[in-house]
């Protein structure tokens, strides 16, 4: 049985003192949708989504000794589990589905049985799979009073099933370009759902449903559907907590009526963003039914930055999302004034000021929702830690954690190469740092940029008095990099190591950027359903970050079978230390492993680190005033330190690919 782990500063700790470092995985991409053919690869109307199910997502019960073996002989000591809000309560409000809620302990708890470490991923995109992504229940829609039938109609929402052509299938750029999704964010649905998710109380204090304000019944139907999952697991010591809220929105919250934003400026240092550039008027109009004229942001490679690139007429048949009878509740509150076919705002800072005080997103939504995330888990298991995410932009800003968090936090926010995943192109060796324009010459480069922008989110966990632990939630690469052109060099039986030399490349600079800082993280993502098809992917919106596919399983018995571009991120690191890390560096070409910690022999237990056999083959150990001893079953070194102090284990290849591990040892 796994200890349970604690925090001390920004460590993870062991009861026997033990510093932890956690490297782990997302299971997995596909726990957005539901099962069997929920995916987006699939055309449908959302008219079942109270009848759907999610059980078998990460994978069927069958599967889970399969899976969660080959997580475990990568070297993964831990799994964000996801599950969604709709995969509790899509039935109804309070009925909760007991079948599912029985399969995901299950799944937790076999993860256990394997050595996993497990905390739970409420996950969202967008706010919902009618939105765009996933996460909420339908039926929350009709209680606001929103009509999702009308989102597309509307231009209110980018939803694949709605634009996608699946009789042509394929990558479709003109009717569907990749990674758009996530500019449903600045879109009427996606806001207007945030902003009451998260302020209702704020700006429509008279807006109630079953005599609650709009944002308590909200945050208490989220809250509800987390806690039946927290009763599952609050037995389990292997399970650390519960993430907040994957990736939330603040919707229009602090936000000008009428102001766009097309630029950075010292008033909004921001970067501007590719996409369709929406004032809160904007979406508040076409959610009316009113024709508006949107301009759309797209990067300029000769100016190297985001630039207006056009603009969209949106909402021409002038239809509302608002059902029948149901009145818009910020219109209720004297925000603006619809008239004719068009309107005037009657407060440019309603979403800015009330009663005379300036609104922080932060200070007034997050902290007391990360609160009340804290009292709702720790009201089942006490000793839960509670993985914080706020906006991901907020984390490449560099700014620190607002007053008030709860304790026993970890700073969950996630981090990737905003290029890499914008254009599935690694440019390699020369690279764009997309903050600044500037050209990043050769690895070296590279790794330093990540290493500085994990750096500043690293300095947000030291803006808490004492520190906090830092899990990098989510990082990683899409693997159909270039048109896919590793998928087709396996679709021609190329077998070698070089069609995916620049996703091994990618990932070994995260990883040793990662290490840089001693990071935690959990890779995004492992998808058990994956498939090397431009319009399937991780099966959700032409994703396809996951680290395994079954259409690269050429050797069913070879554990290692299926992993895509494992030698980037099947690598040594120290799981646990016998005192306190200090350095930990990997020279993946070289094979040569080192730590430098100062040790505590009053801990009993030694320092592990995992060493796989996809790297070293034979090799060698260096321990000062250590004695080694070897785990082959589990690829692990362990060293136990001899006196306390600084010291250094060095572990060094020897002959490079696989093989049977031999050790030598010097102290």
């Amino acid at each position: 049985m796994l200890p349970r782990l604690a925090t001390s500063g920004e460590h993870f700790i062991e009861p026997s003192g033990r510093r932890v470092i956690l490297r782990g995985v997302n299971l997995g991409g596909d726990c957005k949708v539901p099962y069997p053919n929920g995916g987006t690869h699939f055309p449908s109307d959302f008219s079942d989504h109270r009848a759907v199910s999610f059980i078998g997502r990460p994978f069927p019960l069958a599967e889970a000794d399969e899976h969660l073996a080959r997580l475990k002989a990568w070297g993964f000591n831990c799994l964000r589990l996801l599950t969604t809000w709709e995969a509790v309560e899509h039935a109804g409000p309070g009925q909760y589905d007991e079948a599912y809620l029985d399969y995901y302990a299950e799944v937790a708890r076999r993860a256990g049985d394997r050595g996993l470490y497990v905390f739970v991923d409420f996950h969202q995109d967008v706010w919902s799979r009618m939105t765009g992504g996933d996460g909420a229940p339908a039926w929350l829609f009709e209680r606001v009073g929103l009509d999702f039938t009308k989102f597309h109609a509307a231009g209110a929402a980018h939803v694949m099933q709605a634009k996608y052509d699946y009789t042509r299938g394929g990558r479709q750029e003109d009717r569907y370009p990749m990674m758009t999704w996530s500019n449903n964010y600045r879109m009427p649905a996606n806001a207007i759902m945030w902003t009451l998710f998260f302020a209702g109380n704020l700006y429509t204090p008279n807006f109630k449903i079953d005599g609650r304000n709009i944002q308590d019944f909200l945050q208490g139907h989220y809250l509800g559907a987390m806690r039946e999952v927290a009763k599952r697991l609050k037995d389990m010591p292997h399970v650390l907590g519960f993430d907040t809220l994957n990736e939330p929105s603040t919707g229009w919250i602090g936000q000008a009526m009428s102001y766009r934003h097309l630029a950075r400026s010292p008033e909004h240092p921001e970067p501007a963003r590719p996409g369709p550039a929406w004032t809160p008027f904007d979406g508040l109009l076409v959610a009316r039914g009113v024709k508006r004229t949107i301009p759309q942001l797209a990067f300029d490679p000769s100016k190297m930055a985001v630039a207006v690139r056009g603009e969209n007429e949106v909402n021409a048949k002038r239809v509302s999302i608002w059902c029948d009878g149901k009145t818009c509740p910020f219109a209720d509150a004297g925000a603006y004034r619809l008239s004719g076919t068009g309107g005037s705002v009657l407060r440019e800072d309603f979403f800015q000021v009330v009663d005379g005080k300036k609104i922080d997103s932060e200070r007034d939504a997050m902290v007391p929702f990360y609160r009340r995330v804290a009292e709702t888990i720790r009201a089942v298991n006490p000793d839960w830690l509670v993985f914080t995410e706020s906006d991901p932009f907020r984390a490449f800003m560099g700014e620190g954690m607002p007053k008030g968090m709860p304790e026993r936090m970890v700073n969950a926010s996630h981090w990737y190469d905003i290029v890499t995943l914008a254009t599935k192109t690694f440019m390699y060796p020369t690279a764009i740092n997309p903050f600044n324009g500037r050209t990043l010459n050769g690895a070296k480069e590279i790794e330093n940029q990540y290493a500085f922008q994990l750096g500043r989110i690293l300095g947000a966990s030291r803006t808490i008095p004492g520190g906090v632990p830092t899990l990098i939630g989510e990082f990683g690469i899409p693997f159909d990099l270039d048109g896919g052109a590793a998928y087709a060099a396996w679709a021609r039986a190329e077998r070698s190591d070089g069609p995916w030399e620049k996703h091994v490349i990618a990932l070994d600079l995260m990883y040793n950027a990662l290490d840089s800082h001693l990071m935690s993280s959990t890779q995004w993502n492992y998808t058990v359903s994956n498939r090397n098809d431009a319009a399937i992917g991780d099966g959700w919106n032409q994703e396809d970050l996951s680290v395994f596919s079954r259409d690269q399983q050429a050797e069913p018995k070879d554990i290692n079978s299926g992993g895509r571009a494992t030698a980037g991120f099947v690598r040594p690191y120290a799981r646990a230390v016998q005192g306190i890390p200090k350095q930990m560096k990997f020279e993946r070409e070289k094979g040569v492993f080192t730590l430098i910690y100062d040790a505590d022999p009053t801990i009993e237990q030694p320092t592990e680190i995992f060493v796989p056999r996809v790297q070293s083959g034979d090799f060698i150990v260096t321990a000062e005033n250590g004695i080694v001893a070897l785990d082959e079953m589990d690829q692990l070194v362990r060293v136990t330190a001899r006196n306390g102090g600084e010291q250094t284990i060095t572990i060094e290849r020897r002959q490079p690919g696989a093989g049977t591990a031999a050790i030598s040892t010097s102290a």
